[in-house]
């Protein structure tokens, strides 16, 4: 079911994406050559306890998984797409490109937003894929206003990101946020003009497009949860919580 958040609602998701925000700034400081992605889950985890808050991912237990999710962020490294579990014998190493995936529950409402990072000097083609991906997700929020549809906000992605050749990821989508970590609609990475779910003002949604360098095609981990590039090239991976208005959204978790 699709829910329309109330003012008392949105000011809380207000301070939770500003707070999620920091907490994303600050462990992308450390994101360095030699450090572990658990270091980067511990550092994520003491700034959101720290304010008062909960992560929202850990022991998270979608559908699909046997059991939750055993960290608070996730840590995606080049060919992973999605759901990156850290680790400490995961070592980031100069030219690798990084996603870091948070969830944080601020005074029992929810928010949600990603970034992918160099580590060090990459390549130019990882360079562009980034830059690509992160403007494909200000396209699908530009579209993002009161009276459309979550199809506007897949074709405005897509329309964006099918010149330069890239797999765009289908399984995967953006949705609906606030009350809980996912919620209805669903919202595609791709889609057609007036189709799709209708947005309307206090609809709070998270946009997250999924790009990949190659193939769009995936392949679930061993683990349950990290999500893999088939061809094993890079991906890229970025995400905002966005509250519908009237007329231009609301970037919740601006960072």
């Amino acid at each position: 079911m699709i829910t329309i958040k109330t003012p008392q609602d949105i000011e809380i998701l207000r301070e939770g994406g500003r707070r999620l925000a920091h907490v994303i700034r600050e462990v992308a400081k450390e994101a360095k050559p030699g450090v572990a992605t658990s270091e980067l889950d511990r550092i994520a985890h003491a700034l959101i306890t720290k304010g008062g808050d909960t992560p929202s991912f850990l022991n998270y237990k979608p559908k699909s998984a046997e059991v939750g999710y055993p960290a608070s962020i996730c840590v995606s490294v080049n060919d992973e797409v999605v759901h990156g579990i850290p680790k400490t014998d995961k070592l980031l190493k100069d030219g690798d490109i990084v996603s870091i995936d948070i969830g944080l529950i601020h005074k029992e409402l929810f928010v949600d937003a990603a970034i992918t990072i160099p580590v060090g000097e990459i390549s130019e083609d990882a360079k562009k894929l980034l830059e690509t991906t992160e403007d494909a997700l200000s396209k699908g929020i530009a579209a993002a206003r009161g009276g459309n549809t979550t199809g506007d906000i897949g074709f405005a992605i897509q329309n964006f990101i099918k010149p330069y050749g890239y797999g765009i990821v289908e399984e995967l989508c953006g949705h609906g946020v606030g009350y809980a970590v996912h919620e209805d609609p669903f919202v595609p990475n791709f889609g057609i003009k007036g189709r799709g779910a209708r947005l309307k003002p206090g609809m709070v949604i998270a946009i997250e497009p999924m790009v990949n360098l190659g193939s769009k095609k995936i392949v679930l981990d061993k683990d349950g949860y990290t999500y893999r590039t088939i061809d094993g090239k890079l991906s890229a991976h970025f995400e905002h919580t966005i509250l519908i208005g009237d007329g231009e959204p609301e970037i919740l978790t601006k960072i």
